[in-house]
């Protein structure tokens, strides 16, 4: 098993804050009308720039919005996004994972386990040192954090495999297989 920007610990912290704030935006929205809405919230549309800028590494914000036009320019194309993302499936997705709590269950695991998070993800903080202190309950645990860079995207680094795909590579030598060669 190898999860990837992920804490094994249930959902709490800076995750359930902009969890409880996108999910009031939406609700709290005179134009919900309790999910049966004809076009998106306003409130789901605003709240989700409060998501992106939660996944987004800090350094690549501090590169990428250095004034107000950025700025401008990263609320219109969140703006955007969110306007493609339904908003009654955000609120069941976030609903689906509100009681995600693995820890209890972490010394019932039996197979290789490696998690791997990024040290720039905010969604995951490093800070925590939540892996370091809970990986070591799984038998056969291991995980590793990877240094944010200037070109990484905190939580969204998951979407650059070519910045982590060493330890997948490394997870496949523990787990007994050769990794893929470039050419496949």
């Amino acid at each position: 098993v190898m999860p990837v920007v992920s804490l094994p610990i249930k959902v709490s912290g800076r995750n359930l804050l902009w969890r409880r704030i996108v999910t009031d935006a939406i609700r709290s929205d005179p134009e919900w009308m309790c999910g049966n809405y004809k076009r998106q919230p306003r409130g789901w549309l605003q709240s989700y720039a409060v998501l992106r800028m939660m996944i987004d590494s800090v350094v690549h914000l501090q590169e990428t919005v250095p004034d107000g036009a950025a700025a401008d320019e990263f609320i219109e194309e969140t703006h955007n996004q969110a306007a493609q993302i339904d908003a009654n499936d955000m609120l069941y997705s976030l609903k689906s994972s509100a009681d995600y709590d693995p820890e209890p269950g972490l010394s019932s695991i039996k197979t290789k386990l490696f998690a791997l998070n990024f040290s720039d993800d905010e969604f995951n903080p490093e800070e925590l040192h939540v892996l370091e202190r809970l990986v070591p309950k799984v038998k056969n645990g291991r995980y590793a954090v990877q240094p944010g860079t200037s070109i990484s995207r905190g939580h969204l680094t998951m979407a650059q495999p070519e910045l982590w795909s060493q330890h997948v590579a490394a997870f496949m030598r523990w787990l007994g297989d050769a990794p893929p060669s470039a050419a496949d």
